[in-house]
């Protein structure tokens, strides 16, 4: 269950930097690639020769070669030729659109007439030179509302990730969750506390002392499909916390773009954008690790979760005031969801 007429991340232009790569993005089979002008495509990922996977191939004259016969297709969709045999009259291989925008490349698995890139929402960490961005991707086997679950719910920090970015004063100061439109915002602010080691870590990279109190803020925000940007920093206590001056602080925001492969699996793209001191790549990288090990602990909780979901659907969840934020986010999941079958209902009841 998971909207298509969306705009969801499909991997890094690294990905596809050598080879075509093959992905199943919301059920979909899709085979990336640079086709004319270099210009990213995504078509699906068979060959309607033989059914081979048309990423095992490779590009030639920007077009699509399936690495079992020879058949080349065109972005379009279009096969376009094969060596010794008439192939103009096979059928059309279905394509998505595609879009490269903001360091990623953005797929629309739904309906194409409504794919429009102005959807995307603007990133503006992405192209600003006063920020700075490192991350990473990950195979994750749980359902993408799990994932949205734990990202609104930053409770889980205390016990999950207690040698990181976890401490107790996180259960202590209870979140504040709204609703704007399709938007949902969880805020959870800390006042006059000691930072935990990995913001420790960040002050002394903005030349700050690590070793006196701090007020601390997460401010996650959902916006559809499931994408989950969260403001996250600590700043000098009595100084304004979430406002104070950036001399006084260091700040960024987590970056989360949970892509369904099925319902029950997921590439996760994770980062983390920081506004301080930009230009310093050991710093970048140094984030980069500590998020990497922080996110990874994530993994085998979520994982195990699901299993446990699966084997349990009779069981009913608790919901307490930490899961505001999950909660109004798969409200509008639901919504939105709805929102795409109800044509298809509508039709098939005319037909009756």
């Amino acid at each position: 269950m998971y909207p298509k007429n969306a705009w969801y991340v499909a991997c890094t232009p690294d990905e596809i930097a050598e080879k075509p790569l093959g992905r199943q993005i919301c059920g979909e089979q899709m085979a990336f690639y640079r086709g004319p002008q270099g210009r990213v495509a995504a078509v699906e990922n068979f060959c309607p020769h033989r059914g081979a996977p048309l990423s095992l191939g490779y590009v030639e004259d920007g077009q699509l070669v399936c690495g079992y016969h020879g058949l080349a297709m065109g972005a379009d969709g279009k096969v376009q030729s094969m060596p010794g045999q008439r192939v103009r009259g096979f059928p059309c291989n279905k394509t998505f659109a595609v879009v490269e925008r903001y360091g990623f490349i953005w797929v629309w698995p739904g309906d194409q007439e409504k794919a429009d890139p102005a959807l995307i929402h603007h990133l503006e960490w992405a192209v600003s030179d006063e920020w700075a961005y490192g991350g990473g991707l990950f195979h994750i086997g749980c359902d993408y509302r799990l994932m949205i679950d734990n990202l609104m719910d930053l409770t889980h920090e205390t016990y999950v990730h207690a040698s990181s970015i976890g401490q107790k004063e996180i259960d202590e100061a209870p979140p504040a969750t709204s609703v704007h439109g399709d938007e949902v915002v969880t805020a959870r602010h800390m006042e006059n506390i000691m930072p935990p080691p990995f913001w420790q870590m960040a002050l002394r990279g903005n030349d700050l002392a690590d070793d006196v109190p701090v007020d601390r803020w997460q401010i996650c925000r959902f916006t559809p499909p499931s994408h989950v940007l969260i403001e996250v920093g600590v700043a000098h206590a009595g100084n304004g916390g979430y406002h104070a001056e950036a001399r006084h602080k260091a700040s960024s925001i987590v970056v989360d773009f949970i892509t369904p492969e099925t319902d029950t699996s997921i590439w996760y793209f994770w980062g983390m954008a920081r506004n301080f001191n930009p230009q310093d790549q050991a710093l970048t990288a140094t984030i980069r690790e500590g998020q990497g090990k922080i996110f990874s602990e994530d993994l085998e909780m979520l994982e195990q979760q699901q299993r446990n979901l699966l084997a349990n659907p009779q069981r009913n969840l608790l919901k307490l005031n930490i899961d505001a934020g999950g909660v109004q986010s798969r409200n509008i999941l639901d919504r939105l969801i709805a929102a795409e079958r109800a044509p298809a209902a509508e039709l098939i009841a005319s037909a009756q």
